[in-house]
């Protein structure tokens, strides 16, 4: 399963705004998009290094997956994310391959993405996410 990029790495955060002052401020680097993720309890922002992209993750709920990551971890990189072509296809190679997955099947993630992660443990603890651009 070969990615076709990096492309986004997630950075978990206590406040959204103050992030993203930082990044502008410091870096110079413009937020294009500011959204809610409901069913995954989290605010994002992002901005584009390049041919990447950088994206910020605050919890919209205490009980969230980003508020239990940062109280067991701290702020700081949270995932990394890889684009691939035909994710559900990908899905299926990681299974097979002994890959454990956190989806199964691909969710509507942000920024116009369907993503899916695998689990730390398989990935010598680091948390990664599959995107693929939602087919309009």
């Amino acid at each position: 399963m070969k990615p076709n990029s990096i492309e986004h790495i997630g950075i978990a955060v206590r406040n959204l705004e103050e992030s993203v002052k930082f990044y502008e401020d410091v870096f110079g680097l413009k937020c294009y998009k500011i959204e809610e993720v409901i069913d995954q309890k989290v605010r994002t922002a992002f901005f584009e290094v390049g041919s990447t992209k950088i994206e910020l993750l605050e919890s919209t709920d205490p009980e969230g997956p980003i508020s239990r990551f940062i109280e067991k971890r701290g702020e700081g990189i949270h995932h990394i994310a890889f684009a691939v072509s035909g994710l559900k296809d990908r899905l299926v190679d990681a299974r097979k391959a002994g890959v454990i997955l956190i989806d199964e099947k691909p969710r509507a993630g942000a920024d116009g993405l369907d993503i899916a992660f695998i689990h730390p443990k398989s990935a010598s603890g680091v948390l990664i996410e599959l995107c693929e651009n939602r087919k309009k």
